[in-house]
């Protein structure tokens, strides 16, 4: 009794603990972004394999992002944790000390994975340790902030370690954070915490049937600009892409215990939420890798002006996002995720037509900037909600984790394609011997106008698909979280 009173005062050094860990995962997105130009130039990376930097951890971290859930219930969440942590450190360090572009890109890779089996571990200790309602709510809230604080100071700290040290200690931080991490959990974190569970079986086919197949495909089309759309290499690895993603659906209707219950899109609101998610997330990752590089390399920014450009954008999200939080419940989340793609479609068209050698922060990037900002603000609760509406119980966790899955993916994708429309225009560019400045915009904005495309057919799937639903309070604050 002696032990279970002094776990229950602890709780919230505990939530303290492993919110730490959840912010070196989300700063680990951001803070890399600023970093690309200076690791392009340090280590001469080829122009369409810059993406793999965010590829390569993104396609991982969703790849296993329901693996390293079932992971943690099958060995024990506490001991899933802490080796997670390690990993992810190492592979930080690891990646920190690269010489060459394939040592960051496989890095990065292992980086993602550990990162997937982390999170949802720490997540779920988070969910069992706090009780359902106003304690759990509050705890929910803290990791939401964290979550929020983690991508807000992820891109100023970025700049300013760039800047003032090197694009390596964006890495090398996470190093000491996960020593004191893996210290601190061997202490605090009961051991009675997330005990194994021999029932559990992992669909070890299903993870890397999905993952190898997203690789693939992403892969392939990511050399489409310099191979060309015919090639035998591209068409074989979309080819290949493909078939490996049809053996995953295969696998995940027959097996027992699938890494993804393929019923739960049988709900009109999961299988909408998720495709609009998807769709929305193929926009903004790339548009995000090219205002990177285009307040850097064409605007000439330091990386510390261009953290402090980008934190507008996390601001933005925070009230958006706070003020919807307060008024779903009364009107329902569908007029806000239909909302949020059609600002997100405005906001990329206003970046590319604003977008010009020699612009300046105020007239050139902030308002195609916060008009994507605040989309995004619409679209996230009111995605989540509708994404985890009507589904049973039991199938909660899964659905979160299919949600960030989505998010992880298209990202991925889009990405590559987006990456694939820029570097085709920006080669035919310089063929026709416009600058090279000019022939980078050219690019960056024939990748936005299909952003503005794919936001639109979010918009599209959010207006046919979802049915709208009104929430309590409670559960959109825990939707934000």
């Amino acid at each position: 009794m002696a032990v279970s009173s002094k776990h229950s005062q602890n709780k919230w050094i505990l939530l303290a603990l492993l919110a730490m860990a959840q912010f070196m995962v989300v700063l680990d997105v951001t803070v890399v972004n600023v970093a690309l130009p200076s690791m392009a130039r340090d280590l001469h990376f080829a122009a369409s394999n810059l993406q793999w930097v965010i590829t390569a951890y993104t396609l991982t971290f969703g790849g296993f992002l329901l693996l390293g859930g079932r992971a943690a219930d099958l060995y024990g969440r506490r001991k899933i944790f802490i080796w997670a942590v390690a990993a992810f450190s190492l592979m930080s360090l690891i990646t920190g000390l690269a010489q060459t572009e394939s040592w960051v890109i496989y890095a990065r890779a292992f980086q993602g994975l550990a990162g997937a089996i982390m999170s949802p571990a720490a997540l779920s200790i988070v969910i069992s340790e706090f009780k359902e309602g106003k304690e759990r709510n509050a705890a929910l809230g803290v990791w939401a902030a964290v979550a929020a604080g983690g991508s807000a100071i992820g891109v100023l700290l970025g700049g300013v370690l760039t800047q003032y040290l090197s694009w390596r200690w964006n890495f090398f931080v996470n190093v000491p954070v996960g020593i004191l991490v893996v210290l601190a959990a061997f202490k605090l974190l009961p051991k009675h915490i997330g005990e194994e569970n021999k029932k559990i079986k992992l669909d070890l086919t299903g993870a890397l049937t999905a993952t190898a197949g997203l690789m693939s495909l992403v892969f392939g089309l990511s050399k489409a600009p310099t191979d060309g759309w015919g090639s035998l290499t591209v068409l074989a690895c979309i080819g290949a892409g493909v078939a490996l993603l049809i053996a995953f659906v295969i696998n995940e209707s027959r097996v027992s215990q699938p890494l993804m219950a393929l019923s739960i899109f049988r709900i009109r609101n999961v299988a909408g939420g998720n495709l609009t998610f998807l769709a929305i997330a193929c926009t903004l990752f790339a548009m995000f890798f090219f205002m990177t590089l285009y307040v850097q390399t064409v605007l000439g920014y330091s990386p510390v002006k261009s953290g402090l450009a980008f934190l507008a954008v996390t601001l933005i999200i925070a009230m958006t996002a706070g003020i919807v939080s307060r008024i779903v419940g009364k009107v329902g989340y569908k007029p806000f995720i239909v909302a949020g793609p059609l600002f997100l479609s405005l906001g990329l068209l206003v970046i590319a037509h604003t977008m010009k050698v020699g612009g300046n922060y105020w007239h050139n990037v902030f308002p195609g900037l916060a008009i994507v900002a605040f989309g995004m603000g619409l679209s996230f609760i009111s995605g989540t909600l509708a994404a985890t509406s009507g589904i049973p119980k039991h199938y909660s966790g899964l659905a979160s984790g299919i949600l960030n899955t989505s998010q992880q993916v298209g990202g991925a994708i889009g990405l590559a394609i987006l990456s694939a429309v820029y570097a085709s225009t920006f080669k035919a560019n310089i063929i026709s011997r416009h600058s090279m400045a000019l022939s980078q915009i050219h690019g960056y904005q024939a990748g936005l106008h299909v952003g503005v495309g794919l936001a639109l057919g979010a918009a599209i799937i959010a207006i046919l698909v979802i049915k709208n639903q009104k929430v309590a309070p409670d559960q959109a604050l825990t939707s934000a979280a």
